[in-house]
């Protein structure tokens, strides 16, 4: 989808309505496995989300669609039959079962706005389907806008809030969601991924629904879920993002382009992400936040995989040590085209040369310092230049950052008791590190609480009093 970027104004004293939770301050870390197969997920939820302390995995569209390896064809509906090439019903309720069994929560990628693309076919599960005839459901023509726009029913004027939420996103058949008919269709198939124990919805284009059709249909779900809305907008816009965060969390797409110039713009810097809740945006407790997803790696509009300098990686050191928002770390793979999708059959793989890039294994230390430090406070802030900062969450943990071309040496008031901590921000197994810190730096703080270190170039640090150095080899 296209995406902007601009300052939100915060919508303060709102109360979420409908039978929507929001996620666990203390444990909110989610893992978006992008493209990954069921039995890959519930093997991933056992081995290592649940170990490694994620609250939640975010997974691909359940639902029937066209055949083709693009990954987009999942974004595409033809039934609300749990077949997809990720596995079938069964595989998925044991998906869901098994990370439960692990301690992770699972949401579902959830798509209310629209069918498929302007062409007849025979879908993954077996079903036929026709431009506005989706005979398994079943729609017709009538269940479906129209807006007689001059441009073949396609969105051609995104100032038009009419247009946006009337006419069809990228030649996908737009569902008339005011209908009661297709708001009960709707309500059904999210209320059938409930009954398999989804604790979830990502709503996948809700920028593209009212708000109202959205509140109806979550007033009809059987059971109170975390809801994400995709609201690829800004507040300046026709559509504005705060308009949805009554129906639960929003996407805060402005997080991810304002994360981009703050790590590779030194006119900005990263010091203007110091109170990210200050700036305009959706409260916290209503905020998805991620440095990237699978559209924004794809558009030029985030921070990747293949971003220099390291900056991704500071940068989802940052977003996890920060305590604004419910992060999302996307767990995805290398590609050559944007339509490219998952190797291997979508079977994960996080042994090297797989083609997948396992993000959320290499994020595992900074999962622990969030879980640690909960809704611990931001405290002894530090930035003598627009590159580098440091902070602390209460007297909890403390992270450096130094995203310039040169060593930071300083003296650091860390506000933590005296101790030998061991640096978690490159830890990436579920099982952390010993006590004696082996593997990664040790960094010893002093009885008034201070640090002296020198953080090499583009280098983070980050440190917690769950992970003291207790062992013989300690300084």
């Amino acid at each position: 989808m296209k995406l902007r970027y601009a300052l939100i104004p915060a919508m303060a004293g709102r109360a979420f309505a409908g039978p929507v939770r929001r996620a666990d301050a203390a444990g909110s870390v989610i893992a978006q496995m992008f493209q990954w197969s069921w039995d890959s997920v519930a093997q991933e939820c056992s081995d290592f989300l649940g170990p490694a302390g994620y609250a939640y995995v975010q997974v691909s569209p359940a639902q029937e669609h066209p055949q083709g390896e693009e990954w987009s064809a999942e974004y595409q509906v033809v039934s609300y039959n749990l077949t997809s090439k990720h596995g079938d019903r069964a595989q998925y309720a044991n998906m869901i079962s098994t990370c439960h069994e692990a301690g992770v929560k699972v949401i579902a990628d959830t798509l209310f706005n629209h069918m498929s693309g302007p062409y007849s076919g025979t879908a993954v599960g077996g079903s036929t389907f026709a431009p506005y005839d989706y005979p398994a459901v079943p729609f017709t023509t009538s269940d479906f806008h129209h807006c007689n726009n001059g441009h073949d029913d396609q969105i051609e004027d995104n100032s038009n809030a009419t247009e946006v939420r009337f006419c069809e996103l990228d030649t996908l058949s737009d569902l008339a969601t005011e209908s009661d008919y297709v708001r009960g269709k709707l309500a059904a198939y999210a209320n059938d991924l409930l009954s398999l124990g989804i604790d979830g919805l990502r709503l996948d284009a809700a920028k593209h629904m009212q708000p109202a059709d959205i509140a109806n249909i979550l007033s009809r779900l059987t059971s109170s879920v975390y809801i994400t809305q995709e609201v690829a907008s800004i507040q300046s816009d026709a559509v504005k993002p705060t308009e949805y965060v009554d129906n639960g969390a929003v996407q805060v797409f402005d997080y991810v382009g304002w994360f981009k110039d703050a790590f590779t713009d030194d006119s900005k810097g990263i010091w203007i992400l110091h109170e990210l809740d200050q700036q305009g945006w959706v409260e916290s407790d209503r905020a998805n936040v991620f440095v990237t997803n699978h559209d924004t790696e794809r558009n030029g509009a985030a921070l990747t995989y293949s971003s220099t300098n390291n900056v991704y990686h500071n940068a989802l050191v940052l977003s996890l040590a920060h305590p604004y928002g419910t992060p999302t770390v996307l767990s995805s793979y290398e590609f050559s085209e944007a339509t490219d999708g998952a190797p291997s059959s979508g079977v994960g793989d996080c042994s090297n040369d797989s083609g997948w890039l396992c993000q959320h294994r290499q994020m595992a230390g900074m999962v622990g310092f969030r879980n640690h430090v909960g809704d611990a406070a931001l405290t002894n802030w530090i930035a003598p230049s627009s590159q580098r900062i440091a902070f602390a969450r209460g007297a909890l943990g403390f992270v450096i950052i130094n995203n310039a071309n040169e060593e930071w040496s300083s003296e650091f008031s860390t506000g933590l008791p005296e101790g030998t901590y061991c640096d978690i921000s490159q830890v990436n197994s579920a099982s952390g590190i010993d006590s004696a810190c082996t593997g990664v730096m040790q960094l010893v703080v002093d009885g008034s609480g201070n640090l002296n270190v020198t953080v090499p170039p583009r280098f983070s640090f980050a440190f917690h009093t769950g992970a003291v150095c207790t062992g013989s080899s300690c300084p």
